[in-house]
């Protein structure tokens, strides 16, 4: 192969990797599509389930809301935590994901999951109804995001608390940005864990003069 060649096939090559990853940026759908819902299954840096829980903090007994859940990955974790008397409700506006999520803590014996197809912009909750909301990789899948963490501040308790998760795509949402709609919302800043390309932050409504109480 001549060095005309080799550097023709690496710019051909170059080219098709520039060419897929266009495809993938500027294909990328919200709400996320349900054909593609094995890809919601793999874990991404700094969004684990350990990670959540560190950032989340699930406590028995509690009633938490998770948005956008796609096929259950967090909420599968999340909600046996709870114990018998707490309750997970998940929020989206795709019934296939909803109906997905169901099927698999059918299949694992967990009962303590709700489903609601819902707008996330308009919670069908009373206000104060739970003790934490969360969101991994669903903020910015949403229009207005600004109401949709209004909406969380107003059914979250008092001394209740938002974790937002996010990772890079075109939908992503930078922690700056994040953090303004936050304090526009009511929800002050207390933790982020990942860097700001892959981060999960935590927040509490303003009006809440009560710590979140740490886990001896």
């Amino acid at each position: 192969m001549t060095v005309l060649t080799a550097r023709r096939t690496r710019w051909g090559l170059a080219a098709a990797g520039g060419a897929a990853a266009a495809a993938w940026w500027f294909g990328d759908r919200a709400p996320y599509p349900y054909t593609q819902r094995g890809l919601l299954d793999i874990p991404l840096p700094y969004l684990t389930c350990a990670g959540l829980d560190e950032v989340l903090r699930p406590r028995p007994g509690e009633r938490i809301l998770e948005i956008g859940p796609g096929t259950g990955l967090q909420s599968l974790h999340v909600a046996p935590q709870l114990g018998p008397v707490g309750r997970l409700d998940v929020v989206d506006i795709q019934p296939e994901m909803l109906d997905h999520v169901t099927r698999r803590a059918e299949e694992r014996g967990i009962t303590t999951i709700t489903a609601t197809e819902s707008d996330a912009r308009t919670l069908p909750f009373a206000e104060e109804t739970f003790d934490a909301v969360y969101l991994v990789t669903a903020l910015g899948e949403i229009p207005e995001p600004e109401r949709v963490l209004s909406e969380a501040a107003r059914v979250l308790a008092p001394a209740g608390r938002l974790v937002v998760g996010e990772f890079f795509d075109r939908h992503w949402i930078p922690f700056g940005r994040l953090h303004r709609l936050a304090d526009a919302s009511g929800l002050h800043f207390e933790v982020r864990r990942g860097p700001t390309l892959a981060y999960l932050a935590r927040f509490q409504p303003c009006r809440s003069t009560h710590p979140v109480p740490v886990p001896a």
